[in-house]
């Protein structure tokens, strides 16, 4: 692919089209670019890519946004949350009662409680394997 000791990349610009499609995708495996058991420099099998469940991912999303809101007066938008609208149900609850718990029992327990809640919350909304009540429900 190099002539004469040329770098790689100088190389690369001077290719276009199919040709450089074919040279990305010799350089790429090589590389180790993410390809789950490909190893890296050192040898050392790069982890699988691994899969969350929607209550999982709903449990992190709404502990995590819960925690950013508990000491704000405002809420926020749901959709720049990235939250759909029965989410966004979940953290108005749990972030009302991490209120009460951490006036009563201090932020330790408000932070305890907003795990506990998110996954209950997110448990109860993904039992039946997800909402179907339209796109934002």
């Amino acid at each position: 692919m190099t002539t004469g000791g040329a770098p790689r990349a100088v190389a690369a610009r001077r290719l276009s089209g199919p040709a450089l499609a074919a040279a990305l995708l010799a350089v790429l495996p090589a590389a180790g670019c993410g390809v789950p058991g490909n190893a890296d420099a050192s040898g050392t099998p790069s982890p699988s890519a691994s899969t969350s469940s929607p209550e999982e991912l709903c449990t992190r999303i709404v502990a995590h946004w819960s925690r950013e809101v508990l000491d704000s007066t405002a809420y926020g938008d749901y959709q720049s949350m990235g939250l759909s609208n029965g989410q966004y149900e979940i953290l108005r609850t749990v972030v009302d009662a991490a209120r009460t718990a951490k006036k009563r029992q201090g932020a330790d327990a408000a932070d305890e409680l907003i795990g506990r809640e998110a996954a209950e919350g997110c448990a109860d909304r993904y039992r039946s394997g997800g909402p179907t009540e339209g796109p934002w429900q």
